[in-house]
């Protein structure tokens, strides 16, 4: 049997320690600003502070943009010139070109050689997939099993995230102005779901914004029970004032510490949300 590559892209949002410690190889997806003649590389030249200081000088948000065909045929030749099977996830295909530009470069390979699996989420919703392609790969299955217990994960995965303000939503086109309005004036913070694929609006608590992270929490203690506890994530885009270090402190006791790890989005996800949003992530067990 081959040896197999694990491959995901940027939007993953793993970090630097698991992504070493699991040898996983990484793809970055685009993000762009107006008025820049430049492209960035998410994760490679641009990351969300600097995204955060762009926007406050300038008012615009950034665009984001996929990895294309020809740049995926690039990121798979090595590995198969060098004899890899490979398995790739990344951003789920109700979100983003990517997925679909994936498979259509794998076919420029031999058939059999390169998995493309729809995670069907973003950030570490991804990343939950891809360490269970690690862990596969490492108990000696081949691409196309892993590929199969993947995708049965995948419609397993519990992805939502409290959203501070809806300003860059509205500046990137993703919310009316009424409804930013609204939020605003009503001191509303809404969490968003991973839902059949898409990020949607879940729930609109109003109050104070540790009130839309408790009933995360509350929602994460409900679900204990049936929880695959061998990784939890708390994923948060920056500017949290100790917010992730509260999740932490709540949900420790309940499960293995070594087993949450807390990570910060990257340039892609950061876009589109803004600073100071916040989630926990984790696979409800099948």
């Amino acid at each position: 049997m081959r040896k197999i590559i694990v491959m995901s892209d940027s939007t993953c949002d793993l970090g630097e320690e698991l992504i070493k410690k699991n040898d996983i190889k990484i793809v970055p997806l685009h993000v762009s600003f107006p008025g820049e003649d430049r492209d960035y590389l998410d994760g490679v030249n641009l990351f969300p502070d600097e995204i955060y200081k762009k926007v406050e000088e300038k008012g615009n948000t950034p665009k984001t943009g996929a990895r294309n065909i020809g740049e995926f045929i690039e990121d798979f030749k090595k590995y198969i010139e060098d004899g890899y099977d490979i398995i790739y996830t990344g951003i789920g295909s109700g979100l983003s070109s990517s997925y679909n530009n994936a498979l259509l470069a794998a076919k420029e390979y031999p058939e059999g050689r390169i998995e493309i699996v729809d995670s069907k989420n973003l950030s570490t919703g991804i990343g939950l997939l891809v360490l269970k392609m690690c862990k596969y790969r490492d108990e000696g299955d081949d691409v196309h099993e892993i590929a199969r217990k993947v995708r049965e994960h995948a419609e397993h995965v519990s992805s939502k995230f409290c959203i501070d303000q809806l300003d860059y939503l509205y500046k990137g086109g993703r919310c009316s102005g009424m409804t930013k309005l609204f939020a605003n004036l009503l001191s509303i913070h809404p969490i968003a779901k991973v839902i059949n694929g898409k990020l949607t609006v879940y729930k609109v608590p109003r109050g104070k914004y540790v009130k839309a992270v408790d009933l995360q929490i509350d929602e994460f203690m409900k679900d204990l029970p049936n929880i695959d506890t061998s990784n939890i994530f708390i994923t948060h885009s920056g500017r949290m004032d100790g917010m992730e270090e509260y999740i932490y402190e709540k949900i420790k006791n309940y499960v293995d510490p070594n087993n949450i790890h807390i990570t910060r989005a990257g340039s892609v996800i950061s876009s589109h949300c803004g600073p100071k949003t916040i989630g926990i992530l984790y696979i409800l067990r099948q």
